[in-house]
């Protein structure tokens, strides 16, 4: 038995197969960071920490002429969001049942997808994590209208390369940003396909914790990095004669390793508060 304790659980194989394939569907649609950052992992739930390679120097040293330092670390942080599920519902699965009633599962997938990557693009102090944004010292550009997008992207563009930070970019947007820049122009042309083609020569990733604005980050490698431990797992907790408790759980952290190769596009209503 692990820290999971799935063979605990009143759920066949069957049932654990269904809701493992849309858990990794929901989480595989909504998780941004890890398609634009570096990623190492997972390394198990015995990892802990990451080494730095830095040291904090220890003012208040117990024995004078010896100097003492502590070497700096980025502990992990560790997610677990519960759901449940009826016993009755699961049992279906051995009856051959497919379309098993997981609405639980999708929005607890969808709550550790927006955890992860508030931390990486906003950051979580208390979890010692900076994120993408906070980081970028880059002042952010405007976007007045969606047809001001592609000036707006090339712009970011333009001001990463004269910072040293060469592409291919790729434009992280929020739900508003996504919306117009997907949604077919006049033309019957995507702006979203104009600006992957001849602005960034990169992707655009839907990344909802972004809201209403936007972020054009260098996919050159080695800025950012994201460490995972356990990888995002479903375990179990509890359970009576109708239900099941369960929880997704997994164990991360987030380090920017260049700030300056990102930059933060506020659409116009967002920029105004």
């Amino acid at each position: 038995m692990d820290i999971l304790k799935r063979e605990l659980a009143p759920v066949s194989s069957a049932a654990w197969r269904l809701i493992d394939a849309e858990a990794r569907r929901v989480l595989k649609l909504h998780l941004a960071g890890r398609k634009l950052v570096d990623f190492t992992g997972p390394q198990g739930w015995h990892f802990g920490a990451v080494n730095t390679g830095r040291l904090i120097p220890i003012k208040a040293s117990p024995i004078s002429q010896v100097a003492h330092s502590i070497r700096d670390v980025r502990p992990l942080v560790e997610l677990r969001t519960a759901f449940e599920l009826t016993i009755q519902e699961l049992d279906c699965a051995d009856r051959g049942a497919l379309d098993l009633e997981l609405q639980s599962v999708v929005s607890a997938a969808e709550l550790l997808a927006r955890a992860e990557d508030s931390s990486i693009f906003h950051g979580f102090e208390a979890g010692g994590i900076t994120g993408i944004i906070a980081a970028s010292p880059h002042p952010p550009i405007d976007v007045a209208a969606n047809v001001e997008w592609p000036r707006a992207v090339s712009a970011a563009a333009e001001r990463l390369r004269l910072s040293g930070i060469n592409g291919p970019y790729a434009l992280a947007l929020g739900g508003r940003g996504y919306d117009e820049l997907t949604a077919d122009g006049d033309d019957g042309y995507p702006i979203s396909r104009r600006i992957e083609d001849t602005v960034i020569d990169g992707k655009v990733v839907w990344a909802p914790v972004l809201r209403e604005g936007a972020a054009l980050i260098s996919l050159r490698g080695g800025d950012y990095e994201l460490t995972v431990g356990q990888d995002a797992s479903v375990g179990y907790t509890a359970h009576d004669r109708e239900k099941v408790e369960l929880f997704l759980t997994e164990s991360f952290t987030f380090r920017v390793l260049e700030p300056k190769a990102a930059i933060l596009l506020r659409r116009a209503s967002q920029s105004a508060k």
